[in-house]
């Protein structure tokens, strides 16, 4: 591909990705998937400016509205674009022109607003000291002050990393492979993993878009795909040998993998197993290629037909742990999906606030005495987090939360990266991606709720 292809295949993939409201790499993958013409080379370089644009997008938009203010919404695309091409690449006019040269598979040439705006920019640089801050550190406006409370005088180191690009990670499945194992494998196929600073379970590889899935370590299930922080989250459930535990809102079933790999080959509800459940019989069927990679014989999955399911009232008080990732807005998430951060508005952040409510107080009855429920998100806002925990032992007095450096000596070991009673995990304090956790007890003088 010209240079100027890959600058027309990102236009489209941009235009795609705004409209079809799904992930980045989902729609960056079906495009090629259909372009194999395209070298390693032309897919890498399209990727990196398609995502160049999404976490440089508040910062490009400040600067044409500087410049032009009669942009409709339509346009932004091509505007964004050669707004990153002068002031990110230092691009001259001439240069940009000879981009958009309209030509078979580049995009079209400039019209006159368009070569005003190049001109206006010409000269200057990505950053400006006259930016706001939200639009300095690409984080929505209406978000700044939750996360101000949130981070207080840290705000800017961390809103910074959330739009740094984010490594890959891996769990090792101990089911079929020691850490080092796993690692010698991956180097035989060309990849260098290097141990996670606190899961003792995970490898990292510098390079996130690395082609994992084609490794014989990926396809003998040595491995999985799954952030740092996501897998000290399964690793605080505590799970051992016997438990019985509950994967509430598994999704695909990451967290639901590192379970049942924690507590071993067990078969059969007697010996304790993982019940993985989700409203979603898609994401479950989704499931089947991962456990069966992975060797795992402990997982019973279980389709719900609502958080009110009559499954949860019949078990109520059943299971050793409660794993409970619930839905939420994936702020956390931010360094692999920057195109999140501009789709979520406060209507939906407040939708979430409520519906995670909903969740808690129906999973929470399948906890039994003794037992612990794991309240999880990948949020960074207080109202999914610090205020949830506040919110549920005052409706459901059974439950009251531990220490999350108690529950860190007993299952990670080592220094916790929180002093109170939560965890929060980010990509500038941990390194991982945004996490937030807690633990909660049943105190087992309180009788069950159905």
């Amino acid at each position: 591909m010209t240079p100027a292809a890959r600058v027309q295949a990102a236009l489209e993939l941009c235009a795609r990705i705004e409209a079809e409201k799904i992930g980045a790499d989902a729609v960056i993958e079906g495009y090629f998937r259909s372009r194999r013409y395209a070298g390693a080379k032309d897919r890498r370089a399209v990727a990196d400016r398609v995502y160049d644009l999404l976490r440089r997008r508040a910062r490009l938009d400040w600067w044409i509205a500087q410049t032009r203010d009669d942009y409709p919404p339509s346009d932004f695309g091509r505007a964004r674009m050669t707004a990153a091409l002068v002031l990110a690449d230092s691009a001259s006019e001439d240069a940009v022109a000879e981009l958009f040269n309209g030509s078979r598979h580049c995009p079209a040439a400039l019209d006159d607003r368009e070569r005003a705006l190049v001109n206006a920019l010409c000269g200057r640089s990505l950053d400006d000291a006259a930016m706001p801050d939200w639009v300095r550190l690409e984080v929505p406006e209406w978000m700044w002050p939750e996360l101000r409370g949130t981070w207080g005088d840290r705000l800017p180191a961390e809103a910074a990393a959330l739009n740094d690009p984010a490594p890959l990670d891996l769990r090792v499945n101990t089911l079929r492979a020691s850490r080092d194992e796993a690692r010698r494998s991956l180097s035989a196929d060309g990849i260098d993993a290097e141990p996670t600073p606190i899961s003792p379970v995970g490898l990292r590889v510098p390079r996130a878009r690395v082609r994992i899935g084609g490794t014989a370590a990926f396809r003998n299930g040595l491995v999985e795909v799954q952030d740092e922080g996501s897998q000290i989250i399964a690793l605080l459930t505590d799970a051992r040998p016997g438990m019985t535990l509950v994967d509430f809102c598994a999704g695909a079933g990451g967290k639901t993998l590192a379970l049942a790999a924690s507590i071993g080959e067990a078969n059969g509800e007697e010996s304790g197993g993982v019940i993985a459940c989700d409203i979603s019989a898609r994401r479950m069927q989704r499931m089947t290629v991962r456990l069966r990679r992975a060797g795992t014989r402990n997982v019973h999955r279980r389709v719900l037909a609502s958080e009110r399911d009559p499954w949860i009232a019949e078990n109520a008080g059943s299971a050793d742990r409660v794993l409970l990732d619930v839905p939420c807005t994936g702020t956390g998430t931010w360094r692999r999906h920057p195109e999140a951060k501009w789709r979520l508005t406060p209507g939906a952040a407040r939708a979430a606030v409520e519906r995670q409510r909903q969740i808690v107080l129906s999973a929470c009855r399948l906890v039994k005495p003794g037992g612990r429920l794991i309240y999880a998100t990948c949020s960074l806002l207080p109202g999914e987090n610090e205020r949830q925990v506040d919110w549920l032992p005052a409706r459901r007095p059974e439950f009251t939360p531990i220490p999350v450096g108690e529950v860190w000596a007993e299952t990670l070991g080592g220094p916790c990266p929180a002093s109170g009673s939560v965890l929060r995990l980010s990509p500038a304090s941990t390194g991982t991606d945004g996490f937030f956790a807690a633990v909660f007890k049943r105190r087992a003088e309180f009788p069950a709720q159905a």
